[in-house]
C-alpha cells in the first residue's frame, strides 16, 4: 500500500499518515469532544441544553478586566485539534487587548501567551482573510487554528479581557480528543509575542529569545509597520533571518538571504497566503505588512537550545532619494559601526520600523521560561 502525505499531519510524530487511517478506528478508546458556550465543560450528553436545545447559548460575555475559560480537561491524556473563535468588535484595541493563554499538564506558567489577533495571524490590529496550513481566516471575520497541541494529563486555555472593554459576544469552538496514547517523544505547544517599537540600529529583532530544551521550530507570523515620517515609502525588507541552534552564540547555522525570500516571494512583497508561506497583508500606503513562514515541509529540529532573529535592513533606491533627504533621515550603511550612507547614495541601510511578531515551536516541557507578556497598553501603543 502507498503511503500518501496528507496536508496536515501530525506534526509530532515523524511518519506520515497513511492514507486508509482517515476511515480505520484508532487503537483504544479515543473520545471526541467540542468545548462551547453550549456544552462548555465538553461533557458528554451535556450539549445544547438550554432554550430548550435551539441554540441557547451560542456565546459568551467577557467583561473588561474579567477571564473565561474556554476549555479544560484533567486526568486525561489527549490533543487539541481546532480553535475556531470570533466576536463582534475586531478593533485594533480588542485584537491586542484580549489575552489567549494555554496551559498543559497543570504547569505554573502558559506555554502560550499572545494578543488574540496576532496569535491568529492578524497582525498590528488589522484582520485579513487568508488561508495556511495550520492557521486561517476565510473571509477575514474568524480565527482558526489546527496545529495540534498534545497534552498528556491536563489541558486549559483561558482568554482575559485586557481590552477595557466590554466584550458582549465570543462565539468559539475548542476541538480535542481525550484518550490519545501519546508516545514519550511527544512534544508540547508553545507560541511567543514580542513587539519592538521602534526596533534598535544595527541590532536584529529577537523574535524567539533563547529557549532551551529539545524541540522543533514551527513558524513565525510577522508584523510590520515601516517608518514613513523617517524612510517615507523605501523597501524596509532586505534584512535576514537568521536562526541559532544548539549552541551557537556569535554566528548561526541557519541564515537566509532576505525577509522576502524567507516567505518563498522575491523582489518586494505583494499580497499572497500559500499553505506555507504568505503575505496576507500588504499595504503599501499605510506601509503595513503582515507574513508568515511555517516550516511544515523543512523542519528546524533542535537539541540543545535555539534563538532566532531577524535583521532590519532597507534598500534606498534613486526613486525616493530625493524625499528621503527631504525628511532630513540619517542613513547609515548597512554594515559593521554607523557609518553614514551620502543623501543620493544608493544602497543597504540600516533602518528602525515597528515589528511585531508570534514565534511557534514545540518543547520537550510544558513551560519555555521565556519573559512574560508586556501589558496591554504596550501591545497597543502607536497601534490604535
Amino acid at each position: 500500500m502507498n503511503r500518501v502525505l496528507l496536508p496536515l499531519p501530525l506534526l509530532c510524530a515523524a511518519v506520515p499518515l497513511a492514507a486508509q487511517d482517515l476511515y480505520r478506528m484508532p487503537a483504544g478508546k479515543i473520545e471526541t469532544r467540542w468545548a462551547s458556550p453550549e456544552n462548555p465543560g465538553a461533557e458528554k450528553g451535556a450539549g445544547a441544553k438550554e432554550n430548550g436545545g435551539r441554540k441557547g447559548r451560542p456565546f459568551i460575555q467577557i467583561p473588561a478586566g474579567s477571564e473565561a475559560v474556554l476549555a479544560e480537561a484533567r486526568g486525561t491524556s489527549g490533543t487539541v485539534r481546532r480553535i475556531w473563535l470570533s466576536f463582534g468588535e475586531r478593533t485594533p484595541r480588542i485584537l491586542r487587548g484580549l489575552r489567549i493563554q494555554m496551559y498543559w499538564d497543570d504547569a505554573k506558567t502558559p506555554a502560550v501567551d499572545a494578543p488574540i489577533g496576532d496569535f491568529f495571524g492578524h497582525m498590528q490590529g488589522r484582520m485579513a482573510p487568508f488561508e495556511s496550513a495550520l492557521f486561517s481566516s476565510p473571509e477575514g471575520r474568524s480565527f482558526v487554528c489546527t496545529a495540534p497541541m498534545p497534552f498528556r494529563r491536563s489541558m486549559r486555555i483561558v482568554v482575559r479581557n485586557e481590552s477595557g472593554r466590554d466584550v458582549p459576544g465570543l462565539y468559539y469552538d475548542v476541538d480535542f480528543t481525550a484518550g490519545d496514547p501519546h508516545p514519550e517523544d511527544i512534544l508540547y505547544f508553545h507560541a511567543y509575542f514580542r513587539r519592538e517599537n521602534p526596533t534598535t540600529l544595527q541590532k536584529d529583532y529577537e523574535f524567539l529569545p533563547l529557549v532551551r530544551g529539545r524541540g522543533r521550530y514551527l513558524g513565525v507570523f510577522f508584523g510590520v509597520t515601516a517608518d514613513q515620517k523617517k524612510y517615507s515609502f523605501t523597501w524596509w525588507g532586505e534584512g535576514e533571518v537568521k536562526i541559532y541552534l544548539d549552541g551557537d552564540r556569535e554566528f548561526p547555522t541557519l541564515a537566509g538571504t532576505g525577509t522576502e525570500d524567507y516567505i518563498g516571494t522575491a523582489w518586494g512583497q505583494g499580497r499572497f497566503d500559500h499553505l506555507y508561506q504568505g503575505c496576507h497583508l500588504a499595504d503599501s500606503e499605510k506601509m503595513q505588512f503582515s507574513f508568515y513562514r511555517l516550516h511544515v515541509p523543512d523542519p528546524v529540529y533542535f537539541y540543545q537550545d535555539i534563538r532566532a532573529t531577524i535583521q532590519q535592513i532597507g534598500y534606498l533606491n534613486p526613486r525616493w532619494m530625493g524625499l528621503v533627504h527631504q525628511l532630513g533621515t540619517k542613513l547609515y550603511r548597512a554594515g559593521s559601526g554607523l557609518v553614514e550612507r551620502g543623501p543620493l547614495e544608493e544602497g543597504l541601510f540600516e533602518r528602525q520600523d515597528d515589528w511585531s511578531s508570534v514565534a511557534y515551536f514545540y518543547l520537550n516541557r510544558p513551560e519555555n521560561g521565556l519573559p512574560p507578556l508586556p501589558p496591554a497598553e504596550d501591545r497597543l501603543r502607536g497601534v490604535e
